[in-house]
């Protein structure tokens, strides 16, 4: 298995499409990056993974325990395709991805927590920092030596 350090670089970001699927790459590599215990602060099955988990259908054990045999990316969508009751179009698909790039924190709670992470990484002044991917991509490049 070749999994990523996540002590040392951020998982791909939540953007990055696997079979049309945004998330599904991040996921993987946090996987993986779990089973091999070089996760860091990065964590598997955390709730935007359950987005995901959440319109396929698959549990995430069941792929935890794929990822865990060493498949590949390609071979890890194929077992996805093949094993989620909730069987989608591409068109869903991407009609979901399209939806969950632009999704911003929907309450209170979760824009006040946004805009305290955003803060604290040094982007108080940053208000293009809208959606969960981007501030999810401004958190990964800060925690690993980018300026906020």
């Amino acid at each position: 298995m070749n999994a990523p350090d996540l002590t040392q670089r951020p998982p791909r970001s939540a953007r990055v499409r696997l079979g049309g699927f945004v998330i599904l790459p991040r996921i993987l590599d946090k996987c993986r990056a779990v089973l091999a215990g070089t996760n860091g602060a990065y964590h598997y099955a955390c709730p935007l993974d359950q987005r995901f988990f959440g319109f396929t259908g698959v549990d995430p054990e069941a792929l935890k325990a794929e990822v865990a045999k060493g498949l590949g990316d390609r071979e890890l969508l194929e077992w996805v395709r093949a094993n989620s009751p909730a069987k989608r179009t591409d068109w869903e698909i991407d009609q979901w991805s399209r939806f969950r790039e632009t999704a911003a924190p929907g309450d209170n709670a979760s824009r006040g927590y946004v805009s305290g992470e955003i803060e604290k990484a040094g982007g108080a002044e940053r208000d293009d920092l809208g959606t969960w991917f981007e501030w999810l991509d401004f958190d990964d490049y800060v925690s690993f030596g980018g300026q906020g």
